[in-house]
């Protein structure tokens, strides 16, 4: 099949089963609900990029597999340069759509994840894993499907490891292994993009003991398969969500959560990439995380130039001009480049592994990971400052106040400024919209918290090297060994 368009897209998860629900009822369509139609919209304009002169190249690739024009999202990670266009990608996304469309980006991340994990299995353990992502990852890039990822389990007690918990079900275990396939149970919870997706990747949680391998586990499934609940959660726009006008921006798709309840799912056996491995679970959750945390600088620097733009619009329909606010417009830019660059960096400081796939820096990825975590909030806030409270403080009435019969007139009367009264209200309501509605991504824990992140970047740091530099140009022979922990 060539590439979907938008609406070949929509389609397809128009005859999927219904299984979502939000606010007690079931979802019956996702394309038209207002709960969801949103979100799908802003990846339906991904498909349409596909077919225009003027975006392909950057959202679309040739297959290292059969050489055929697929979609970015459902490549194989083969060189830095792999990761520059991953990287420019999704700033273009966030630029396109206005907001995130990870109903894409994190099952790219499992795909690239599992292809290397399952290498190494197969090689050490004589399993046929990689054969399997082979073959899945053939028919999903000839239908052109859109993969969402899911690796966060409930958890439950933190300080109690799966096979301790109360409820062996608060992290997705296996509970029946069949020569065809597997029985699941558990829940996958905070994942992004599932109401766009056609299918789901799921990765283990994190990384487990030989006591804990029934939950060592990675598989994908079709979204409506038998015995899943998917339970959308999003609020933040609910109050505009069944709103038209101004208050949903015009290319902004919103974003989704969902927590996905599995009740005795049946994998085939052909789906299934982990069962019981335990040993492999720490890498191939590394595996993901390398890349995601390099390009979600992108994401992040995409989101910020859109904040920077519609501050600048708010502030000139005030009549203000830039030069006003240089120094915080400065300090924006910083925030953003320093993301991306780093996320760059990343990725051209990375290596191959044996299976191919190029993996990121993970000392530099990690680092990126917790600016993502601070900088686009610090961004948020001179956004809504050099926007000022008509975008900052909820106060301005909704678009259909605006237009309302009896007193619409005066809320536009009241509304202009140096510009038209629209098009200040447009751009107030777009500073919102990233700053503190729901065009915004989860920059603190999205793709895991800073403070996993910084335990990562304390193993990779290799400290000691720098302490024998320093030794070296100082010129000291004596041994200064690292204090003992004291008990």
């Amino acid at each position: 099949m060539a590439l979907k368009t938008a609406e070949q897209y929509k389609e397809s998860l128009r005859k999927l089963r219904p299984n979502t629900y939000k606010f007690g009822n079931l979802i019956e369509d996702v394309t038209t609900s207002p709960y969801t139609k949103y979100t799908i919209e802003g990846h339906a304009q991904i498909f349409s990029a596909q077919h225009n002169p003027e975006y392909k190249d950057v959202v679309t690739t040739k297959s290292s597999l059969t050489g055929e024009e697929i979609s970015r999202y459902l490549s194989l990670i083969k060189s830095p340069e792999d990761m520059i266009a991953n990287s420019k990608m999704k700033r273009f996304i966030f630029q396109l759509t206005g907001t995130c469309t990870g109903g894409r980006c994190a099952g790219w991340n499992c795909i690239n994840s599992m292809w290397a994990t399952t290498y190494d299995m197969d090689k050490e353990l004589g399993t046929d894993y990689h054969q399997r992502l082979k073959n899945w990852l053939l028919k999903a890039q000839k239908e052109d499907i859109t993969v969402a990822g899911a690796l966060t389990d409930p958890k439950g007690d933190r300080t109690k490891p799966p096979s301790q918990q109360d409820d062996l079900d608060l992290n997705l275990r296996i509970v029946e292994q069949r020569n065809d396939g597997i029985v699941v149970r558990g829940a996958k919870v905070m994942i992004c993009g599932v109401a766009a997706a056609n299918e789901i990747f799921i990765l283990p949680g994190s990384g487990y003991k030989e006591e804990d391998k029934d939950w060592a586990v990675s598989f994908v499934i079709p979204k409506d398969i038998d015995g899943l609940t998917i339970v959308e959660t999003r609020r933040p726009s609910d109050t505009r969500e069944q709103e038209d006008g101004f208050d949903i921006p015009v290319k902004c798709g919103g974003i989704t959560q969902a927590y996905l309840f599995f009740e005795d799912v049946f994998v085939p056996k052909e789906r299934v990439f982990m069962c019981k491995e335990y040993k492999y679970t720490l890498g191939a959750v590394l595996n993901f995380i390398m890349p995601y945390r390099a390009a979600i600088g992108a994401c992040v620097a995409g989101q910020g130039d859109i904040k920077i733009g519609a501050a600048l619009l708010v502030a000139r329909a005030n009549g203000l001009s830039s030069r006003v606010f240089s120094e915080k417009l400065t300090k924006m830019v910083i925030n953003n480049e320093t993301t991306f660059a780093i996320g760059i960096a990343a990725g051209v400081l990375g290596k191959k592994h044996s299976s191919g796939v190029w993996q990121c820096n993970p000392l530099l990825s990690n680092v990126n990971k917790v600016h993502v975590g601070t900088l686009p909030y610090e961004t948020s806030v001179l956004s809504q400052d050099i926007a000022g409270g008509i975008a900052e403080t909820g106060c301005m009435p909704s678009s259909l106040d605006f237009y309302d019969s009896k007193y619409g007139n005066l809320v536009q009367k009241y509304l202009k400024a140096k510009a038209k009264a629209e098009a200040r209200a447009r751009a107030a309501r777009l500073v919102e919209w990233t700053t503190i509605g729901a065009g915004v991504p989860g920059c603190l824990h999205g793709g895991g918290s800073p403070d996993g992140a910084k335990l990562v970047i304390r193993l990779n740091a290799n400290l000691e090297e720098k302490v024998k530099i320093a030794k070296r140009l100082a010129g000291i022979e004596e041994d200064i060994p690292e204090p003992a922990k004291k008990r």
